[in-house]
């Protein structure tokens, strides 16, 4: 996303194409130069901010982004705030991939007024034109940008092994400070790590509780993070992931409802947002290893989102987000919603163009009426648990349905009354183009391998 890298100008183009609400940006911890404003202590007089790595990055971000609400997440608090035996050495090459720079567990200010001054000058950076440093020297900026929600911190549970306990007075403090800079800005608490909904229920049942947090203090909105391991087991084969990545996505969608319940119980007025949901090939942060994930791997996990998404809005879910736009070997590349090499959107990327195209806030979940028969076995009995359907019914009186096929083999749909219906779709064979159309004939149509439509039926 550099200026300057071969793939900046496709990824900024897809992302303003992509034309939606709520998308987040988090510069984050393996990039301390891109990631960290002020990476050494103020000493004698002298301060290190610098934002010449972050700058250009946000400033596309937002020009991309330009009329509509976002979400900002710099989320990478710096080292030296935290004790350690001895200071943590950054890489001078900010596109180096620096795993071990969060160290420490414990604040070098435990009030973690430290940490939120921090946060509230780089909002004033962002927002008020500049900064005043901790010697009172102003800094200019030029940027006067609106941030929707700026969500505090992230994978809490994960970087610095926090507790609840430790961080919801963390981000009350921050709240504190940030506010006194942008006070019209919400704010996003929590962005727990994929382990974090489905094994501590604490930290919601904690962090939700406005017991536990200072008056006046808001829970504007919470989030949490979802991957699935299409292959649990790093041996199995890819044959083997339609039969667990989906029943991983049916229990996660019940975590999400037993959380949905702790909120209306604690922090009703809070918005819920799962802003990154993917899924994580085994293996493939070994750079090597990234080429031998499949391709039908990327219209599985396409097909993992658009069925969990009907059923996260059925639960009144408010964003959720498809991780992420682009990602590379020695990151997690199976997250990638972008060819690596060539910025070509993939699978995963079209179907979740083809979710947001078709289906809007205010349209209402109903039943479909839909059936599916497996070709291999004639007169079959219908057979649901292999694919998966959502009609919704729009403001306009539209008629669509969502079909995600759950396996990697051709289902037969029979749409009733669905002759002259069209049906836009992304398969193995549509790849990285844009989602294909079709009309059906009669009262049915092939779905293939991990295929997902959308049927736009007649008025």
């Amino acid at each position: 996303m550099r200026r300057g890298s071969p793939l900046h100008d496709q990824l900024f183009k897809t992302l303003h194409n992509f034309d939606g609400d709520y998308i987040r940006l988090v510069p984050w911890r393996p990039y301390p130069k891109l990631a960290v404003a002020e990476l050494d202590p103020p000493h004698d007089g002298k301060t290190s901010w610098d934002f010449s790595g972050m700058d250009p990055i946000l400033a596309d971000f937002m020009e991309a982004t330009s009329g509509h609400p976002v979400i900002m997440n710099i989320s990478t608090i710096p080292q030296w705030m935290f004790k350690t035996e001895k200071p943590v050495a950054y890489p001078s090459d900010p596109d180096e991939i620096f795993w071990d720079y969060e160290q420490g567990t414990e604040l070098r200010d435990p009030s973690g007024k430290e940490v939120a001054d921090y946060w509230a000058r780089v909002v004033s950076w962002y927002t008020k034109g500049g900064l005043t440093d901790e010697y009172g020297k102003w800094h200019e900026s030029g940027h006067h940008y609106k941030f929707a929600y700026w969500e505090v911190l992230n994978e809490v549970e994960f970087e610095h092994n926090m507790t609840p306990e430790f961080y919801t007075p963390l981000y009350d403090a921050i709240v504190t400070e940030v506010r006194k800079v942008a006070a019209e800005m919400k704010f996003v608490g929590m962005a727990l790590g994929p382990s974090g909904p489905l094994t501590q229920p604490k930290w919601f049942e904690y962090f939700l509780d406005p017991k536990n947090h200072k008056p006046g203090i808001p829970i504007d909105a919470f989030s949490y993070h979802y991957y699935c391991q299409p292959c649990p087991e790093n041996d199995a084969p890819p044959e083997t992931m339609a039969y667990s990545m989906f029943p991983q996505a049916t229990g996660f969608v019940n975590v999400a409802r037993y959380i949905e319940a702790i909120r209306q119980r604690l922090a009703p007025q809070a918005m819920t947002m799962v802003d990154e949901i993917g899924t994580i090939y085994p293996d493939a942060q070994i750079p090597e290893k990234a080429d031998t994930i499949p391709n039908s791997y990327w219209n599985a996990s396409a097909a993992m989102f658009a069925f969990v998404y009907p059923q996260l809005a059925k639960l009144g879910l408010n964003v959720l987000h498809h991780s992420e736009l682009i990602d590379y070997p020695g990151q997690y590349p199976g997250t990638t919603l972008v060819n690596w090499n060539t910025g070509q959107p993939n699978a995963r990327y079209w179907v979740l163009q083809l979710l947001r195209d078709n289906f809007l806030p205010g349209d209402k979940l109903v039943e479909s009426g839909v059936q599916f028969e497996d070709p291999k076995i004639r007169n079959s009995p219908p057979t649901p648990q292999y694919v998966y359907g959502q009609a919704f019914l729009g403001r306009n009186q539209t008629r669509k349905v969502l079909i995600v096929n759950k396996r990697d083999r051709p289902f037969e749909i029979i749409v009733p009354n669905g002759d002259g219906a069209q049906i836009e779709y992304v398969d193995q064979l549509t790849a990285s183009n844009p989602p294909a159309k079709s009309q059906i004939k009669g009262d049915r149509f092939t779905l293939n391998g991990f295929g997902v439509a959308v049927v736009t039926l007649k008025n």
